[in-house]
């Protein structure tokens, strides 16, 4: 029998210097739960059946189905930010996996972005420490030990200290040494080439000037947490930090991907520093909510 194809929807963005349109984003078919994949066929060879996937444009669906459809060796710079584990509110996402569905999930992902990267490209992603249940789990060792076995080169670790705790009111054995927990306001980003180091392009598409580049070469980060909007997406991107890994690890018109897209924050940051994107979501409300605010970006720019 014929096998089904993944539902994918794609709403483009306008061209830029143009005026968005601000119309009904018209999606059909949405994917209304996230679907479960077979891990063998996570790098499942794109068919003349599915759909072409394109720059500065939303797509609606599951990460991997989205990803199967993009060209090998395309894509310039991934940024993203899976799921915690946690527990979070995510649309169509079920937050509290055990750990090992939760690293398995986590494979499959990196499998197929290593698929679609181009040789130099990089992957920045962004993990807490603390995970399922609130047990502490060495999460970001566990992920540089699967891209390191999927064959990325790791380039470097970054500390961002999010100056915001969500709960101190985990004190373990409170002004005991019997049995004390420690809270942690920072996350990682953790930073892999594919292939090799070097990620070529032209000199003139270079745009991030000598502080910029003095201050974000320094791995701790200082950057407040994003609590503007909390109501639209339960944990997303500050802008600065978005801003800084594309300033630093892309030229302008490298395409910039995000198969975890939530509130847009990292296609908004490629639309204003003139960066192609490509944003993969789910949820009809998230895609919804970053279609309308890269609209805005977009307005503001022409």
């Amino acid at each position: 029998m014929p096998k089904t194809q993944p539902k994918i929807k794609a709403t483009p963005a306008k061209a830029r210097r143009h005026r968005p349109d601000e119309a009904a984003l018209g999606i059909s078919e949405a994917a209304e739960h996230l679907h479960q994949h077979d891990p063998s066929q996570a790098l499942e060879p794109i068919t003349q059946h599915r759909p072409t996937i394109k720059e500065d444009n939303f797509y609606l669906g599951d990460r991997l189905d989205v990803m199967r459809a993009i060209e090998p060796s395309t894509i310039d710079f991934i940024l993203t930010s899976p799921p915690y584990n946690v527990g979070k509110p995510y649309a169509n996402h079920h937050d509290l996996m055990s750990y090992e569905d939760y690293l398995r999930f986590l494979n499959d992902t990196w499998q197929a972005a290593r698929r679609i990267l181009k040789t130099g490209g990089r992957i920045a992603i962004n993990i807490p420490s603390i995970t399922h249940g609130g047990d502490y789990q060495p999460l970001y060792c566990d992920v540089i030990n699967q891209m390191r076995k999927i064959g990325f080169i790791m380039r470097c670790d970054i500390l961002w200290h999010k100056h915001h705790i969500s709960k101190r009111t985990a004190w373990g054995s409170f002004q005991s040494p019997s049995n004390p927990h420690v809270v942690q306001p920072y996350e990682f980003v953790l930073v892999f080439s594919k292939d090799e180091k070097l990620h070529s392009g032209n000199k003139k598409d270079i745009d991030i000037s000598k502080e910029e580049f003095i201050k974000y070469s320094n791995a701790f980060w200082d950057i407040k947490a994003e609590t503007r909007l909390a109501k639209n997406h339960p944990a997303p991107f500050p802008e600065e930090l978005v801003y800084r890994l594309i300033k630093f690890y892309t030229y302008k018109n490298d395409i910039v991907l995000d198969m975890f897209g939530g509130s847009g924050t990292v296609a908004a940051v490629a639309a204003k520093t003139n960066r192609r994107f490509i944003y993969i979501d789910n949820s009809v409300d998230y895609l919804a909510f970053a279609k309308a605010r890269v609209s805005k970006c977009l307005i503001k720019l022409n």
